[in-house]
C-alpha cells in the first residue's frame, strides 16, 4: 500500500480527547475515528489488524471443533424476559420498538438465540457435543464509554457456545477451548495471563479470564509468586493468617467515647486490627444485611452479591441504617435481632474479638462466634490482597493490573432449562443441554496489544498482528534514483509475499521517520540518496536496537530473516 493512496491521515498533534495510550495513538495514526461517544469507525489500516486477529481466532476455533455461524443482533425483548436477563442487564441493554410496536433489543450477547437454535438442532446424545461460534458486532449502552476501544458501546466480538450431555463432557470441551484461547494469544505474539474469574451478570460456574498485563489496565490481578495461582481480585481467595487461638474469655463492655473506626478502636484498646470485628451495612433486594468480618480485611462486594443472589446490592444509607435500628460505629452481631447476618470465614480464624456493643460509645471485648452470636451465612466474602498467602500453596500473593481480552465460563443448564433445550440420553431420558460460553473482544484485543506495547514515539506491533510487516521509507522520493530503487524493492518484497506500507509521499525525512515510529510496523526499510551512494539499504526493528546497513542485493533476504526471528 502506497501512503499517497491510503485512506486516513496521520496527525501531527496528540488528540486532546484521548484518555489512554492506545486511544491517543489510534486516533493520531489514522486507525480509528470517533463517530459518537463509544462508537468508532475502523479505518483501513486498523481493519487489516482486525482481520488478522479474526483469522487466528477462526483457525483456533475450528481446530477446537467449533463451527462458524451468524446470529441476529436484533432480537425480541420477550426472549430476554424469559431468562430475566433484560432485568439483569438493566440500562446497558439497548432497546427499541419496531413499526408494529413490538419491543426489541440490540444484543450484547447471544445465549438466548443460540439456545433456541440448539433446541432445533440437537435431539439426542448422538448429536453431541456441539460447539458453534460467530464474530459479530455487539451493542452495550455503557454509561461511561472510555479509553477508546477498551470500553465502547459498539464492539466486535467472537462468541462461542458449547453443548454437552454431562459435566464430564463439558470439562473436556472447556479444556479444549481454554487451550484454543491460549493458542490465540500466543499466535498474536502477546504476553498474557490465564486467571480465575467471576462470571458476572451472565451467570455460570467455572470461569477464566485472559489478561494482558499493563499498568493502564482496569482489572487487578492477584497471582502467586510461585506461579501456581492467578485470579481476578473479584474472585481471588487468600490465606489471611490466623490469629492465635485462645480460650474464650467472658464478655466485657468497654466505654469507647468517640471511637468510630477500626483503626481508632485498635489504637484505643491497644489491640491489632485482626483482633476486632468490622461491621458493614448493605441492602440487597430491599433487605438490610449486616456483614461482619475481621477488622484487618475489606468486603468483596462481588463475592457478597453472588452469595446473596440479590439485586441492587448497595451500601446502606444513613437513613436505612437508622431505620434498621443499627448503631453506626458501635455495631456488632452480638445480640442483634431481626437483621440478616452474613459473616466472612475470617471470624473463625481467631477469637476473643473486640466488637461493637450496639449502643453508642461502647464496645465489647472477647466476642466469640458460636457462643455470643450465630451468623445466618458464613462464606469467603473478604477481598484478597497482595502480601497475603496463596490459597493453594505456601507462596505469597502479588498483584498486577491488566486488560481482560477474553472470558470463558461454564453456563450449566440455566438457559437450556429456561428455554426448553433438551435431548434424549442413552437411556431415553430427557435431559437439559449443558452449556459453555467463550468470548473474545476483537477490537479490545487490538487496543490492549498497544496498551501493552508502545513508547513515547508510537505503537510497537507484534509481527503476527501488525497491519503491515514492513514500512518502506523513500527519502527524497522525487529523486529519480531513489524512486527507481524504492519501486524495485517494493515490487520485490510484494512478489515475495511480504506486506509492505510504502511511504512514497513528498514529505521531509523528519515527518516520515515520525510517522514510521507512530505506526510502529515491525521493520523499517530506508532508501535515500546516501544509502544509494553506498550501495546499501538501511534496516531497523521497531522493537529496538540500532539501524543496520545491508548491501542492496541482500535487502530482501535480510528483511525476510528478521521477520522469521
Amino acid at each position: 500500500m502506497r501512503m499517497t493512496r491510503m485512506f486516513g491521515k496521520t496527525l501531527r498533534q496528540d488528540p486532546a480527547e484521548a484518555e489512554t495510550a492506545s486511544h491517543r495513538l489510534f486516533l493520531k495514526a489514522g486507525f480509528i475515528h470517533q463517530i459518537a461517544s463509544g462508537v468508532y469507525a475502523y479505518l483501513p489500516i486498523a481493519l487489516r489488524t482486525i482481520h488478522k486477529i479474526e483469522q487466528i481466532i477462526r483457525e483456533e476455533m475450528e481446530a477446537a471443533g467449533a463451527q462458524e455461524l451468524k446470529m441476529p443482533s436484533l432480537q425480541p425483548l420477550e426472549l430476554w424476559d424469559q431468562t430475566n436477563r433484560a432485568t439483569a442487564f438493566g440500562p446497558n441493554l439497548m432497546r427499541l420498538k419496531d413499526r408494529r410496536d413490538r419491543e426489541m433489543v440490540i444484543a450484547p450477547t447471544h445465549e438466548e438465540v443460540v439456545t433456541l437454535l440448539a433446541r432445533l438442532s440437537v435431539q439426542s446424545y448422538r448429536d453431541l457435543p456441539m460447539n458453534v461460534f460467530q464474530i459479530q458486532t455487539k451493542f452495550r449502552d455503557e454509561p461511561r464509554p472510555r479509553a477508546g476501544l477498551i470500553r465502547v458501546r459498539e464492539f466486535d466480538m467472537k462468541d462461542a457456545y458449547s453443548f454437552d450431555a454431562d459435566e464430564e463432557a463439558l470439562d473436556l470441551t472447556y479444556r479444549r477451548m481454554l487451550t484454543a484461547y491460549q493458542n490465540i494469544y500466543r499466535r498474536c505474539g502477546l504476553p498474557f495471563m490465564t486467571v480465575e474469574a467471576d462470571s458476572g451478570a451472565i451467570g455460570g460456574k467455572d470461569s477464566h479470564e485472559f489478561i494482558l498485563p499493563t499498568e493502564s489496565g482496569e482489572d487487578l490481578i492477584l497471582f502467586c509468586t510461585n506461579g501456581d495461582y492467578a485470579a481476578n481480585v473479584e474472585r481471588a481467595a487468600s490465606r489471611r493468617g490466623e490469629v492465635p487461638k485462645e480460650e474464650p474469655l467472658a464478655l466485657e463492655e468497654v466505654h469507647t467515647l468517640g471511637v468510630r473506626t477500626i483503626q481508632e478502636l485498635a489504637d484505643f484498646l491497644s489491640v491489632p486490627a485482626q483482633k476486632t470485628l468490622k461491621a458493614v451495612f448493605y441492602v440487597s433486594g430491599g433487605e438490610m444485611v449486616f456483614v461482619t468480618l475481621r477488622g484487618d480485611l475489606e468486603v468483596n462486594e462481588v463475592k457478597l452479591n453472588n452469595l446473596l443472589h440479590g439485586e441492587n446490592l448497595h451500601i446502606a444509607t444513613d437513613e436505612e441504617v437508622k431505620r434498621a435500628g443499627l448503631v453506626a460505629g458501635s455495631a456488632s452481631p452480638v445480640g442483634l435481632k431481626g437483621v440478616k447476618i452474613v459473616a466472612d470465614t475470617s471470624i473463625n480464624e481467631g477469637g476473643n474479638f473486640v466488637a461493637g456493643a450496639n449502643r453508642e460509645d461502647y464496645h465489647l471485648r472477647n466476642a466469640n462466634p458460636g457462643r455470643d452470636f450465630e451468623p445466618d451465612l458464613v462464606a469467603d466474602i473478604a477481598q484478597a490482597a497482595a502480601g497475603q498467602g496463596c490459597p493453594t500453596c505456601d507462596g505469597i500473593l502479588d498483584s498486577t493490573k491488566g486488560i481482560e481480552v477474553g472470558h470463558i465460563f461454564k453456563l450449566g443448564t440455566f438457559f437450556s432449562e429456561t428455554l426448553g433445550a433438551h435431548f434424549l440420553d442413552q437411556e431415553g431420558q430427557q435431559k437439559p443441554l449443558i452449556m459453555g460460553c467463550y468470548g473474545i473482544g476483537v477490537g479490545r484485543l487490538m487496543a490492549a496489544a498497544i496498551e501493552q506495547s508502545h513508547d513515547d514515539a508510537g505503537m510497537i506491533w507484534a509481527a503476527p498482528i501488525a497491519p503491515y510487516q514492513v514500512h518502506l521509507v523513500a527519502l527524497n522520493a522525487d529523486n529519480p534514483e531513489v524512486a527507481l530503487q524504492a519501486e524495485a524493492l517494493y515490487k520485490d518484497m510484494r512478489d515475495a509475499g511480504l506486506e509492505v506500507l510504502f511511504d512514497d509521499r513528498p514529505e521531509t525525512a523528519g515527518v516520515k521517520f515520525n510517522d514510521a515510529d507512530l505506526l510502529g510496523l515491525p521493520i523499517r526499510v530506508v532508501i535515500s540518496p546516501r544509502t544509494i551512494k553506498a550501495s546499501e539499504v538501511e534496516l531497523k526493528l521497531r522493537s529496538g536496537g540500532e539501524a543496520i546497513k545491508v548491501p542492496q542485493g541482500e535487502a530482501l533476504e535480510q528483511v525476510k530473516a528478521l521477520l522469521a526471528d
